[in-house]
């Protein structure tokens, strides 16, 4: 028995063996040889080079980028990698077909994301995209703005409340105000009066986004089983349940609600004007505020969509609406602190535009604060939401200085990119003039993707800037924004998603308006 053992553990290990000569020294091999990129260990490859803490392999990530500019390949194993941030590496990329599909490490977000529209390949995800699109239509957009001005005017009342001057760790403040706006405009349930179920969704959803970037960047937890006999799969099981849990609540809920006023508010929502932002009676029945949700339920009164599929697609709302969304307004109130002038020049526009509307604000004048605008492009340019995005190549692709052969996983820098001196003068100086129409006419189209690009380009980022708009400009114009972390200071983590490895916090003084 013990000699069988044996036998099949050698002949295991020589399978591994030819194959592992085949994969380093066949064509793949040798054309991913040609690439440049940190000399490897036998079999074993850059393995133990990049096994670092996530700030050790944010660092890592950043001088390859730079020594090895413009590209540049790592492998483990028998898996090989390239790195690319040169725009017209970008463009070829993110505007091939043959390049469509994500990475595998996106699968970790199945369990509670399934196969919707962020993690969804091929047929599906067309068709699921095409459903989608008209979600985000100027006039559904429009229905949804009254919302995230709320939200944003209770975050400013949250600080007022305290009185005097008060300081903040950004992220579980911020997130609390993205995390309500988006689950009122997904699923038409506020979050301000929280009973039981709903304190236990917010946790939950905090949770499972910590799981999945935990179980991102320690490959040995790919392994399903091996991730369920962990403390950490065991916690997942509880999270998901309560998840998953809500969200099916919530839409077995409002079919009801929709049947009970017989789908007279699932037609022509796009159309529907006036009356869906107010709460009125009808037959009883009180008319809900729309959200995305009903128009999912619309699509599936037509069977195109299934209750799994519409669960999907509100779990990766949430997802999509909270995180990234929080994220972003952390490091451009961060950006807005440390530059005094830029923060008085957007206080001046936002004071103006609501001084001429008794002091409120709407969707059309959101849109007209420009200036906040470019320096929201300018934020996303320093510290994009995604850093990076991962594709497989499923095909041979032809860069500009390689030919990248199929099966190689394609790591996109987008961190890069937005700061290479090539294409942006003092790349390192938050400056949102450079966004001003004259100065972007001849800018590489592809050295800015804080959004993607091509056909896989995020289908809510109308909504993302709407959101960040709505939530920014109540506190600049009630509050002075000081400094306590300084950026320089600030120490970022190899995450999917940008964020600050430590907690960050910054002083909102009380402006005194007579």
């Amino acid at each position: 028995m013990l000699i069988t053992i044996i036998l099949l553990f050698m002949f295991i290990i020589l399978l591994f063996m030819i194959y592992y000569y085949y994969v380093r020294s066949g064509r793949n091999g040798r054309l991913i040889n040609l690439i440049p990129g940190p000399l490897g260990d036998p079999i074993v490859g850059n393995a133990f080079q990049i096994y670092l803490s996530a700030e050790e392999q944010w660092k890592l990530k950043c001088s390859l980028s730079d020594k090895y500019y413009p590209i540049f390949k790592i492998w483990i194993f028998v898996t090989n990698g390239v790195s690319i941030r040169h725009p017209d590496d970008l463009k070829t990329i993110l505007s091939s077909t043959k390049c469509f599909e994500k990475s595998r490490l996106y699968n970790l977000f199945h369990p509670w994301l399934g196969t919707g529209l962020f993690t969804s390949t091929g047929a599906k995800w067309h068709a699921r995209r095409k459903i989608l699109t008209p979600a985000f239509h100027y006039n559904i957009l429009n229905q949804f703005a009254d919302i995230l001005i709320k939200e944003g005017d209770y975050m400013a009342k949250s600080l007022k409340d305290v009185e005097g001057i008060v300081v903040k760790d950004l992220a579980p403040f911020i997130s609390k105000h993205t995390l309500n706006a988006i689950c009122e405009t997904a699923m038409g349930i506020s979050l301000q009066n929280l009973d039981e179920f709903q304190q236990q969704y917010r946790n939950a959803i905090h949770d499972i986004i910590e799981l999945v970037f935990y179980r991102g960047f320690r490959p040995w937890f790919y392994n399903n089983l091996l991730f369920s006999l962990s403390p950490q799969g065991r916690k997942q099981k509880k999270v998901l349940k309560i998840l998953h849990g809500f969200t099916e609540k919530v839409i077995a809920e409002r079919k009801l609600y929709h049947k009970c006023t017989n789908d007279r508010y699932l037609k022509n929502l796009e159309n529907d004007k006036g009356t869906e932002i107010d709460d009125v009676e009808v037959f009883e029945i009180k008319k809900k505020r729309l959200a995305l949700l009903d128009l999912l339920l619309a699509a599936s009164r037509d069977n195109f969509l299934t209750d799994l599929d519409i669960k999907e697609e509100v779990d990766t709302f949430m997802f999509g609406g909270h995180d990234t969304t929080a994220i972003a307004i952390t490091f451009t109130l961060l950006l807005l602190a440390e530059h005094k002038d830029v923060q008085e020049r957007v206080r001046v526009e936002i004071d103006t535009v609501m001084q001429e509307n008794g002091g409120k604000l709407t969707m059309r004048l959101l849109q007209n604060l420009s200036y906040l605008d470019r320096c929201l492009k300018e934020t996303l340019r320093l510290y994009p939401v995604a850093p990076f995005l991962l594709r497989n190549v499923e095909e041979d692709v032809k860069l500009h200085s390689y030919v990248v052969p199929a099966g190689t996983i394609l790591y996109l820098d987008i961190f890069g990119v937005h700061r290479d001196p090539n294409f942006w003068s003092n790349p390192e100086v938050f400056d949102p003039d450079r966004f001003l129409p004259e100065r972007i006419r001849n800018r590489h189209p592809y050295s800015y993707l804080p959004f993607s690009a091509g056909l896989r380009n995020c289908i809510g980022q109308q909504f993302g800037l709407l959101e960040l708009k709505a939530m920014i400009a109540p506190l600049v114009h009630n509050f002075y924004l000081e400094p306590i972390d300084y950026l320089k200071d600030i120490r970022l983590r190899f995450d999917m998603i940008i964020r600050p490895s430590h907690p960050v916090h910054i002083k909102f003084i009380p402006i005194s308006r007579k």
